[in-house]
């Protein structure tokens, strides 16, 4: 029996694995043999995420990198791809929210904004493109969010930065994909991280919980199998997509 999602002898790279979906994805993705990078600040998290990996029997490296230096991305990149020989697949997964109204929001915390959750994933994704086309094949996989789809009130900056996630996967699509790279993006509902868990215990989340057609939140796990076939070449045909793993939420926005 075949198994259209096996990643044994890949190479993936999770940038922003130290915690939440991050870690998952490194952890999704090793279960189906691949061998994982996990790259993030917070190295103290990131040896976490390398033990749990470890821990399934998988290769693991831990390489330190600030999203918002490029020199750190040109050299995580570098040093992973050194070490594995390749990057079959590169997960952009690095984000945070800035939270506040417009009248009191600082250019500071929009570039702040822009520059972890679009510039970073542009400067690796270029960077591991130039390794991926010379072997004719590759998988790019973005983090985006259900705030590509519309924004809202209290924190512009992140609304912004998810749609131009969301225009970055479709242009690098148009452009890689006739070197064998696909680009596609997952589209996250609402899931309980470090970057959500503040606000999920509140009256607010809660009327935001009715209001979904599945009536809850997202469960750790739920976005492997799409993780998965993104990766795979399962899903060879296709790229630029922006896939949205919502509880429903969008097709009622």
């Amino acid at each position: 029996m075949k198994n259209y999602f096996d990643l044994t002898g890949k190479s993936a790279l999770v940038i922003g694995a130290s915690s939440g979906l991050g870690r998952q994805f490194a952890k999704a993705l090793a279960n189906q043999g691949a061998k994982v990078a996990v790259a993030a600040r917070r190295v103290e998290k990131l040896e976490e995420t390398k033990a749990q990996v470890e821990a399934m029997g998988a290769e693991c490296i831990a390489v330190p990198c600030d999203v918002s230096d490029e020199q750190s991305v040109i050299n995580c990149i570098n040093t992973v791809a050194e070490k594995f020989g390749t990057i079959d697949i590169l997960c952009n997964n690095a984000g945070i929210i800035v939270w506040g109204d417009l009248l009191n929001s600082t250019t500071e915390g929009w570039e702040r904004a822009m520059a972890t959750n679009v510039t970073g994933a542009y400067i690796a994704s270029r960077e591991a493109a130039r390794i991926m086309a010379k072997q004719g094949s590759g998988r790019i996989i973005n983090t985006a969010s259900i705030a590509a789809h519309g924004g809202e009130a209290g924190s512009v900056s992140y609304y912004s930065s998810k749609a131009a996630i969301a225009n970055l996967t479709r242009a690098l699509a148009c452009e890689l994909s006739p070197l064998g790279i696909t680009v596609n993006a997952i589209a996250p509902g609402v899931f309980a991280t470090e970057l959500t868990e503040s606000s999920l215990d509140s009256p607010m989340a809660e009327a935001q919980k009715a209001g979904l057609p599945l009536r809850r939140f997202g469960l750790e796990g739920e976005l492997d199998g799409i993780l998965i076939y993104l990766a795979s070449d399962s899903s060879s045909f296709c790229t630029g997509q922006v896939i949205y793993v919502d509880g429903g939420q969008t097709c009622k926005m």
